[in-house]
């Protein structure tokens, strides 16, 4: 067995959110590549509008971002009624402990610091999305 064997059976939509073209861009290349529909959000407010129109299986947002930042978006949609339970990844810079504890205290399911690395993002996402 390989360790590709699943992912053609692998299905789910997953909304990233990011200030940066090019992290999106690699998130979605990676996770487009194991099987996943990927929703596009350049920030936290565009996240919301995303959610309100596409059914989404996780959020994997940043943290640092304009308009609305990854906890204000987390609280967000925790507190939302069609998407509160969706798990959502936290993939940022940040790795001090303080922010990790405002994040879990927010609603996030995970924390993976960036540079990361395709296979763990992947591990990830299917732990999360089982």
């Amino acid at each position: 067995m390989t360790v590709f064997e699943s992912e053609g059976n692998m299905s789910g939509t997953i909304l990233i959110v990011d200030d940066s073209a090019s992290i999106r861009q690699m998130i979605s290349f990676t996770l487009k590549k194991a099987g996943y529909n990927i929703v596009e959000a350049v920030d936290g407010a565009d996240a919301m509008k995303k959610l309100a129109t596409a059914k989404v299986n996780m959020v994997i947002t940043d943290l640092n971002m304009p308009n609305m930042n990854g906890i204000e978006l987390i609280k967000n949609i925790r507190k939302n009624s069609t998407c509160r339970f969706a798990p959502v990844i936290m993939l940022t810079t940040e790795s001090q402990d303080s922010k990790k504890q405002e994040g879990k205290a927010a609603g996030a399911t995970g924390w993976i610091v960036k540079p990361f690395k395709p296979d763990q993002l992947i591990s990830v996402v299917k732990k999360v999305l089982k």
